[in-house]
């Protein structure tokens, strides 16, 4: 045993002379040694970072975030600058500066967060926050993508009513800088518009926040911009059928634009899901569909 002590130990790194024991009778005889494999790796977790839209705040993904944390994920789950806290105290005390707040802000706090990691993250975003991963993506800020209802880029728009009747109370000029404010009703058209008022008043007191207007402003402008012909990493991009503000046909406009063949890209769209597709009835699905479509990329 002597003679072998020596390579064991240069195998294992570990002192030979942790291995010796005064103990007199062998069968008694256990040994408990630390042992360190210098070139081993430790797996870490998979890193996600889940990106909320307008009008909602980190609280929007509250169960989602258990649901991918069982799966082995770690999940990262930042507010917008302005959107830190309970929605209700937010909707009672507007923050100030809010009003002021610009989609390149909201790029540039998640950036800020990915560049502390040792590797690019999953990035899954609803809404506006989809049209930050796409954004994020374009700068090679993630390792995959999936968009909910997706924001689109480049001032791309649809000619559906549902569209604009949803979107232009929020950015309307007349406004100036003031933020915007949801009422049930438009909260109904906009994102509950498959579900009852008191389905739609329970969720607004729940989660609705205070928004800025000039982050849609600004989305149609250079803050909004990607070149859509260049390679990317793989997208997901998911679309709700009865979707008003981002409509299945604007969703998948989005989607087409992508015009590198060697890069991956894949839409789905969940019938009978609104806006509120990642809170509404049987969200599971579309977290499954999404922890799926990770695992086979």
């Amino acid at each position: 045993m002597d003679d072998d002590r020596p390579e064991l130990s240069n195998k294992l790194n570990i002192n030979p002379i942790m291995i010796q024991s005064q103990l007199t009778k062998p069968e008694y005889f256990s040994i408990f040694v630390k042992v360190s494999f210098p070139n081993e790796k430790i797996a870490m977790k998979q890193k996600i970072i889940f990106i909320h839209g307008m009008f909602m705040n980190p609280k929007c993904w509250e169960e989602w975030i258990p649901y991918f944390e069982n799966k082995g994920y770690e999940c990262i789950v930042p507010a917008w600058p302005f959107h830190e806290g309970n929605p209700a105290d937010l909707r009672k005390n507007i923050p100030a500066g809010l009003g002021k707040l610009t989609l390149d802000e909201v790029v540039n706090k998640i950036s800020d967060i990915i560049n502390a990691m040792n590797e690019p993250p999953i990035l899954i975003g609803h809404s506006m926050g989809g049209l930050v991963v796409q954004l994020l993506i374009s700068k090679g800020k993630g390792k995959m993508g999936i968009c909910i209802d997706s924001a689109a880029p480049n001032g791309m728009l649809t000619f559906k009513w549902s569209f604009f009747k949803s979107n232009l109370p929020a950015i309307n000029p007349l406004k100036g800088s003031a933020p915007a404010l949801m009422t049930p009703e438009h909260f109904h058209y906009t994102f509950c518009n498959t579900m009852t008022m008191n389905e739609t008043r329970t969720a607004l007191d729940k989660y609705v926040v205070p928004e800025s207007r000039n982050v849609p402003r600004s989305s149609t402008k250079a803050a909004g911009k990607i070149d859509m012909k260049k390679a990317h990493a793989p997208l997901l991009f998911i679309a709700g059928e009865k979707d008003n503000i981002i409509p299945e046909s604007l969703n998948r406009k989005n989607f087409n634009a992508y015009s590198d063949t060697l890069s991956k890209k894949e839409f789905k769209v969940f019938e009978g899901r609104t806006h509120f597709i990642c809170g509404q009835k049987n969200w599971q699905e579309v977290a499954e569909y999404c922890a799926e479509w990770i695992r086979k990329n």
